[in-house]
């Protein structure tokens, strides 16, 4: 079975398929939806870098000097930057190859190598303190791996950016081993000869290792944690157990960590469907969460949990309660569930993304304003580029984006005139 995740296949020619892509990159900016013989991890991704840039554009730098060595000095993945070097920083020292360590945004921590590498991928503004996600830099292999949370190859012209065509890079993504959030991702970048299955499985191997050993330096929670936020399926930690739980499960929980007091079958039927759904159902569901639990932590009548559970929901709105709304941004990696549309999820989703964004507005921190804008949640907030234009007058990426923005919307008020 051929691996979706590598950029070759064996009895490729390399030259021949830097063409071939290549061709069907001009046809994807021309106009065709969806080039033949593309893999669909690259299709995809095309699909959404066009959405936000185009094949000219170069990755923004969002951090520099003082700001981007107190950012990575409080990272969690400076903690496992000796492992990174160790296993991957041979390759770095060849002289053909870039290590590269990138946040959960794809906000480049460390970019490492030789001197004349580095000279060249600068070129390209692959330089620490750059954004290289795809909503900024295009499809590249950092970035796409945090896209879609795995590890891959992006081959030459499968990069999005035409400057970034000429190389080539695996990288995997990298998360805490405690709550399953998505810390960054790990990145080798180099030549062609990257396109191989060896460089995609030695990356995900200094990845697995990184998780290892953040995962050993971790205690075992006293108390159960629930992780919801930016993630479609919960991720329940009770002491050394670790549980990925379904979507209505995931619901559930979060439903009855908000609720301490406790919840009737009837609240929770009308939290999770509407009004028109019998009590039994969620009874049924509440049966099958029981035991993944355990009977220590589930009561019912009301429904209820025995023990305090910690949960990335709360943590921000604890922050945000404290007026830390710097530390309540890094902690919030995007919506809760964000594939949930229960009435009740969709409630507590927008109170906390209301209230976050009314804290950041409020702050006037041109730092906290940009890594909102920098969201999926704030590209199109004119009212915060507005803000962020009026602290900074010769921004030029704040002017043009209010500029976008005030344009489309005139053009949807205009639309709907009769």
């Amino acid at each position: 079975m051929v691996n979706p995740w590598l950029a070759l296949t064996p009895g490729d020619d390399p030259a021949e398929r830097i063409r071939q892509v290549g061709h069907a990159h001009e046809r994807f900016l021309a106009g065709d939806p969806r080039p033949e013989r593309m893999r669909s991890v690259v299709a995809d991704s095309w699909v959404r870098s066009a959405a936000w840039i185009d094949a000219d554009s170069t990755a923004p730098i969002d951090l520099a000097d003082d700001d981007l060595d107190a950012y990575r000095s409080a990272h969690p993945l400076s903690r496992v930057l000796p492992i990174f070097r160790d296993l991957l920083g041979g390759l770095a020292d060849d002289g053909d190859h870039i290590l590269a360590v990138c946040d959960a945004h794809g906000r480049m921590l460390w970019v490492e190598g030789h001197a004349a590498t580095l000279r060249g991928a600068a070129s390209m503004n692959f330089v620490p303190g750059a954004r290289w996600d795809e909503a900024h830099a295009g499809t590249n292999a950092p970035g796409t791996a945090l896209a879609v949370d795995h590890a891959v190859q992006i081959f030459a012209t499968e990069h999005f950016s035409r400057t970034a065509q000429r190389w080539t890079c695996a990288a995997a993504p990298i998360h805490d081993p405690g709550t399953g959030r998505l810390l960054g991702a790990i990145d080798v970048t180099g030549g062609d000869h990257l396109a191989n299955p060896h460089s995609l499985a030695l990356v995900r191997a200094t990845a697995l290792a990184a998780e290892a050993c953040l995962g050993s330096a971790r205690p075992v929670r006293d108390r159960p944690a629930v992780t919801a936020l930016g993630r479609d399926e919960a991720l329940l930690a009770v002491g050394d157990r670790r549980l990925r739980l379904t979507r209505r499960h995931s619901e559930l929980l979060v439903l009855l960590t908000t609720y301490p007091g406790g919840r009737s079958g009837d609240q929770l039927a009308v939290d999770l469907y509407g009004e028109d759904v019998n009590p039994v159902t969620v009874r049924a569901e509440l049966s099958r969460l029981r035991p993944l639990l355990g009977p220590e932590l589930l009561h019912s009548r009301p429904y209820r949990l025995r023990a305090e559970v910690e949960t990335d929901l709360g943590t921000v709105h604890q922050l945000l309660d404290r007026g830390r709304v710097a530390e309540a941004l890094a902690a919030y990696p995007g919506p809760l569930l964000p594939g949930s549309d229960a009435p009740g999820i969709v409630r507590l989703r927008r109170t906390l993304e209301d209230r976050l964004r009314a804290a950041v507005l409020a702050a006037g921190d041109r730092r906290l304003l940009r890594d909102w804008l920098n969201s999926p949640q704030g590209a199109d907030d004119l009212e915060l580029w507005e803000a962020r234009a009026a602290l900074a007058p010769t921004d030029p990426i704040a002017a043009r984006r209010v500029a976008e923005l005030t344009h489309e919307y005139a053009c949807n008020v205009r639309a709907t005139w009769p």
